[in-house]
């Protein structure tokens, strides 16, 4: 059965493009065109009637839109080069690389890490979904680091129970633009961009908790902060929203960062990347079946080594 939603256009939308709202409203799984292809379909109304995607919306306006059924995927294994931190019969931990998807969403149905583990581990549990077997976390696409996936579902049970409880330590280093307090706690809560319904905020409504940890383990001349963050939560880019609204986004971060256009060989190799730098560099935990403690660490990748190369000397000049 077709999906239903609804909603009134908020003050900070009014006058905006109908298929921009729609697409903020609908979140990531949506892009621009295929709310185009909604609206020429006629499966978007404003006050249940027909719209175009260019008309000007009007402040407390009722949007309906329906979408379709989801397209039905098939799994199938594909073949990658994955870097396997831990692994037995249960679960498999992996040192996930930048550029890559943990579970077929809309616009990422293939090549995604999922395939990957099945390819490489045959099957995994099905308590994660049906696109998601055997994952209990995740990692945002470009961010980098240990990620655990279950093999079989009371693995996956427990792995999520753990997670749930906050029993699973989770550590990342983060690159930081400017020069944040040693150490601290953000506790903000964070949910949808009133506005912007793509990215995250901690200034609009409907505010799920949140805790995030750092301290500050190098500060380099060229304006930049290396730290070890923590995070008792796992709210969709979590760090990434909280180091920004401190004034301190994550280096490179294409969504959160700063968007000037850095002409130093640094800020230029930052921009190369195209991604934010921050890597999921510790996981520890009690494995569900065995009770033994697991604690491993994910080596940096290229790019991130070579940025702290490049500051290092920097600092030795």
């Amino acid at each position: 059965m077709m999906e239903k939603r609804h909603f009134s256009v908020t003050p900070a939308e009014d006058g905006q493009r109908l298929d921009l709202v729609v697409q903020s409203f609908l979140g990531p799984d949506y892009s621009r065109a295929q709310v185009q292809r909604l609206l020429r379909q006629g499966m978007v109304t404003i006050e249940g009637n027909p719209a175009k995607a260019a008309q000007k919306v009007k402040q407390r306006q009722d949007i309906k839109v329906v979408l379709p059924d989801p397209v039905k995927i098939d799994l199938v294994p594909v073949p990658m080069e994955l870097e396997i931190l831990y692994e037995d019969q249960h679960l498999v931990v992996v040192n996930k690389p930048a550029g890559l998807v943990v579970h077929p969403a809309p616009g990422n149905y293939e090549n995604t890490l999922v395939h990957g583990l099945l390819a490489h581990c045959g099957d995994l549990a099905g308590v994660g979904g049906e696109l998601r077997p055997g994952i209990v976390h995740r990692l945002d696409k470009d961010t980098t680091g240990a990620l655990v996936a279950a093999k079989n579902d009371q693995t996956h049970r427990g792995l999520a129970a753990a997670f749930a409880a906050g029993r699973i330590k989770k550590e990342y280093l983060a690159l930081l633009c400017g020069y944040p307090p040693f150490e601290g706690l953000n506790q903000k809560g964070i949910g949808r961009h009133p506005v912007h319904r793509k990215k995250m905020s901690s200034k609009g409504p409907n505010l799920k908790p949140a805790k995030t940890t750092w301290r500050v383990t190098r500060r380099f001349k060229a304006g930049y902060s290396l730290a070890r963050v923590r995070i008792k939560t796992g709210r969709t880019h979590q760090i990434r929203v909280h180091f920004s609204e401190m004034g301190f986004p994550v280096a490179g971060d294409p969504v959160y960062g700063r968007k000037k256009n850095p002409n130093d060989p640094i800020g230029q190799a930052v921009k190369k990347a195209g991604r934010q730098f921050l890597h999921a560099v510790n996981l520890v935990f009690t494995h569900p079946i065995t009770r033994e403690k697991i604690d491993l660490t994910a080596g940096l990748p290229p790019d991130f080594r070579a940025v702290l190369r490049m500051l290092e000397q920097v600092d030795d000049a």
